[in-house]
């Protein structure tokens, strides 16, 4: 009687898998359950992670512009300075504003005096 062979599928899964683990570390890009577990784990953490750096950016713009808004004297305190900035409708975003802060403080000094008006 001929030997039946098993089918391709689960072969092509696991070697995807493998593709994905090969940067693990031990037991965890040689097993196969392993691999899965450690796979769903660093897809979980990425996830999580996107939007952890989302704010952690925020923070940092935040932190720039109110270093060079204290340290310039353009205004008392942050809040106050994005509170005229809306008033005014000067929509830019905090990643511009920092930016401004740390390339091009004269502009963020005319960009305050348009706010004082």
């Amino acid at each position: 009687m001929t030997r039946i062979k098993r089918g391709y599928i689960a072969r092509r899964r696991r070697t995807k898998l493998r593709l994905f683990a090969s940067s693990f570390r031990g037991a965890h890009s040689r097993l196969t359950r392993t691999m899965t577990q450690q796979r769903i784990r660093a897809l979980v953490s990425a996830h999580r992670d996107r939007g952890k750096r989302k704010r952690d950016f925020r923070r940092l713009w935040i932190t720039r512009i109110n270093a060079v808004i204290h340290e310039t004297g353009v205004f008392y305190s942050y809040n106050r300075f994005i509170h005229n900035l809306y008033k005014k409708q000067l929509l830019l975003n905090r990643k511009i504003l920092a930016q401004i802060a740390l390339l091009n403080r004269s502009c963020l000094y005319t960009i305050s005096n348009e706010i004082k008006k």
